[in-house]
């Protein structure tokens, strides 16, 4: 029973550590998006192909438009702390009280 508990123990800290990163992407495109950057920057669009799967669905889902400043990417950070808060939580402490 304990290999099942490190199991899900690890796959708590390996979601965290994908959400976090993901997190920061986001904020890096967010900031990017500030000043004129090059599209055919490699950086840029890197940052623009790993995110915009996710900001295209939030900003489908809820079309907010308030003189062009685009929210996806607060509603996006504020998913990912959601589920760190919740689904990484949960997971970690499953985890605990298998072990």
């Amino acid at each position: 029973m304990f290999l099942f508990s490190n199991f899900i123990a690890a796959v708590a800290r390996v979601l965290d550590i994908a959400l976090t990163l993901y997190m920061w992407l986001i904020i890096a495109r967010a900031v990017i998006s500030w000043v004129n950057p090059d599209p055919y920057n490699t950086i840029v669009r890197f940052l623009v192909r790993a995110t915009e799967p996710v900001l295209y669905r939030i900003r489908r889902l809820i079309p907010i438009d308030l003189g062009g400043i685009d929210f996806s990417p607060v509603i996006a950070i504020l998913a990912i702390i959601f589920l760190q808060s919740f689904l990484v939580q949960s997971l970690a402490q499953l985890a605990a009280r298998m072990g």
